[in-house]
């Protein structure tokens, strides 16, 4: 298999990025076809669905042996589970499967159509391997239950950002930043309420702590 495409998000690396699709739907980002694949008949139909699965590389998770066992983050890093019971990225074969809205389709004089999505989990230039149409009928199952992870805290964080510090974000962005840090960015075994840990949005690095459910972001600075 070869890259279709690639995507384009605010996230430069890999903290931050969230744990699922959809969770942060004010995230926005675009996919770009590579040269061979730019013809706009591929696309033909697609703007009346709307949303889409992309089938994309864990790029940055590429290890030479696997196992059958994985410690999920969000289980604190202490339980072991089974590779094919979780998302992790470490798998025999590092494939990732996301479901993202679809809110336009565009025509870019250079880059040729370019898919516009909304709450999308990739770090930018993730390679993606096929793009499909997201088909309620068979793609939703209401009665489909949760495994372990339904035993995990859904809880958001309240998110201090002084007035001063979100001033320079760009206001295209600063929804999509704090749906993110709302989420808590943190790997779920580290509750420090005293560490500072970074977070590259967009082009900024964003410095905060959490205390109970308060996050405060204490520095803002251009990456």
């Amino acid at each position: 298999m070869e890259p279709i495409a690639r995507i384009r998000t605010d996230f430069a690396t890999k903290f931050g990025v969230p744990r699922q699709a959809g969770l942060v739907p004010e995230l926005r980002g675009t996919v770009v076809f590579e040269p061979a694949y730019r013809n706009p008949d591929a696309l033909r139909g697609l703007e009346e669905f709307s949303h889409i699965w992309l089938i994309w590389e864990f790029s940055e998770a590429k290890r030479d042996n696997w196992s059958p066992t994985v410690r999920p983050p969000r289980l604190g890093g202490n339980a072991r589970m089974g590779v094919f019971a979780t998302r992790s990225p470490f798998r025999p074969n590092p494939i990732g499967l996301s479901c993202v809205r679809l809110t336009g389709i565009r025509m870019d004089e250079t880059l040729g159509p370019v898919l516009e999505i909304a709450g999308a989990d990739l770090m930018d230039g993730t390679p993606i391997f096929d793009i499909k149409p997201y088909i309620p009928y068979c793609d939703c199952h209401p009665e489909a239950t949760n495994g372990f992870t339904g035993q995990l805290d859904a809880l958001e964080l309240t998110v201090d950002f002084p007035e001063d510090l979100l001033a320079p974000i760009p206001a295209a962005i600063r929804p999509g930043l704090l749906g993110v840090l709302a989420h808590d960015p943190r790997p779920q075994y580290q509750r420090d309420p005293s560490r500072v840990y970074g977070l590259t949005f967009g082009g900024w690095n964003i410095r905060f702590r959490v205390e109970e459910t308060t996050l405060h972001v204490c520095e803002v600075a251009s990456a």
